[in-house]
């Protein structure tokens, strides 16, 4: 019988968000399978879990995929973690999934194990509509990172991305140029001891961060065109 593949959701800063079905999925598979076993080996002990961990992150080869297929194909019951939030999300874990439907097809389980996600949080407060939103993952570094912003003019619906801390002024620099009159949330540390809010224009935005911290993990949610 294969085994099962687990998709679990972990806290995003609170680790009192990390639900309880979450903690019965951990302390119960074979394998625990991580973005940075170092960051998740901080939870598994927050928790007194002693469970496997190995690495699976954006660089894991296909040979590591195929090693994991082989593990299912074993019986075995493997959870898919990232460092924080939901895995799949922005995150190689998709590829995963990929790879073991076109193996298995409709014979291998696969169950998410639901819980925090940063945009999700983010758009929850954000007074926006969110009937329909554009989820963007992170704007490209380099390459198509002029194009990513000016797309956001052309957006009527809620669009919602993240962005790290060294980039985050960059950013907002760039939608004064393409959104400049548009209304923005901008959210810093989702569910940690020092989460903050900031709600204007993309150059209001900018004056209140640079008035506070532009530390942390950032998620900004751009409100619709008018």
């Amino acid at each position: 019988m294969r085994g099962i593949l687990y998709f679990v959701a972990t806290p995003i800063g609170n680790l009192g968000d990390l639900s309880e079905r979450a903690k019965q999925i951990f302390s119960s598979v074979d394998l625990i399978l991580c973005e940075d076993t170092r960051v998740t080996h901080k939870l598994l002990s927050a928790f007194e879990i002693k469970t496997s961990t190995e690495s699976f992150h954006q660089h894991s080869t296909e040979k590591k995929i195929e090693s994991i297929l082989a593990e299912l194909e074993k019986g075995k019951n493997i959870a898919v973690v990232t460092d924080a939030g939901t895995p799949g999300i922005s995150d190689p874990g998709g590829k995963l999934v990929e790879a073991a439907l076109a193996r298995f097809g409709n014979e291998v389980a696969i169950y998410p194990i639901p819980g925090p996600c940063a945009a999700i949080a983010a758009l929850s407060i954000s007074g926006f509509p969110t009937d329909h939103f554009h989820f963007l993952g992170f704007p490209p570094q380099k390459k198509g990172r002029i194009k990513f912003f000016q797309a956001l003019a052309n957006f009527s619906e809620t669009s919602v991305f993240y962005e790290s801390t060294h980039r985050i002024i960059k950013a907002l620099e760039q939608m004064e140029e393409s959104i400049p009159h548009r209304h923005i949330v901008v959210c810093r540390e989702l569910t940690k001891l020092h989460e903050t809010t900031y709600r204007g224009t993309p150059s209001e935005v900018t004056e209140q961060l640079k008035s506070t911290s532009m530390k942390g993990e950032f998620v900004i949610v751009v409100g619709p065109q008018k």
